[in-house]
C-alpha cells in the first residue's frame, strides 16, 4: 500500500533586512567594478590595436628590400593581434558575471523586502542559463580565428 505524498513547503531562511540590503549593495558594487574593468580592457585593447597597426604600416615602408627579414616580425605581429581576442573572451565573461550579480541582487531584494503600496513589481531579467559563455580557459588551447 502506498502512502499519500504530502507536499511540504520549501525550507526558508529569515534574514534581517539590513543584512540583505548590505549584500545587495555589495553585489551591485561588484557589478559596477566589473563594468569599469570592461571599460579598461576596451581602452587597452584599442590602444594595442592602434599600435600594432602603426607598426605594421611602418614595416610596409621597408617591405621591398627587407621582405625576407621582416616576415618573422609580421608573423609575430599577426600572432599578437590574434591573441588580443583574449579581450573578447574576457568581455564576455565580465558581461555574463555582471548579469548573474544583477539578477542575484534584484532577486534578493524582491524576496526579502516588502514592496511599497504604489510600487510596481519589477520585471527581472532571467538568470543566465549557461554557466559561462566562454569555454576556452587559456589562449594556447584550441584555435582562435581573427575576425
Amino acid at each position: 500500500m502506498t502512502q499519500p505524498t504530502m507536499s511540504h513547503p520549501p525550507p526558508t531562511v529569515s534574514l534581517p533586512v539590513h543584512l540583505v540590503a548590505g549584500l545587495q549593495d555589495a553585489l551591485l558594487m561588484a557589478m559596477t567594478d566589473l563594468q569599469r574593468l570592461e571599460g579598461l580592457l576596451d581602452h587597452a585593447t584599442a590602444n594595442l590595436l592602434d599600435r600594432f597597426g602603426s607598426a605594421n604600416r611602418t614595416l610596409g615602408q621597408y617591405e621591398g628590400e627587407h621582405a625576407g627579414e621582416l616576415a618573422p616580425v609580421r608573423q609575430a605581429l599577426h600572432q599578437a593581434v590574434t591573441e588580443l581576442q583574449f579581450h573578447d573572451m574576457a568581455t564576455q565573461l565580465i558581461v555574463h558575471t555582471g548579469k548573474v550579480l544583477q539578477s542575484c541582487a534584484w532577486r534578493l531584494a524582491e524576496e526579502a523586502m516588502e514592496p511599497e503600496e504604489d510600487e510596481q513589481p519589477m520585471e527581472l531579467d532571467p538568470m543566465p542559463e549557461r554557466p559561462s559563455p566562454v569555454t576556452q580557459s587559456e589562449m594556447d588551447a584550441g584555435s582562435v580565428e581573427l575576425f
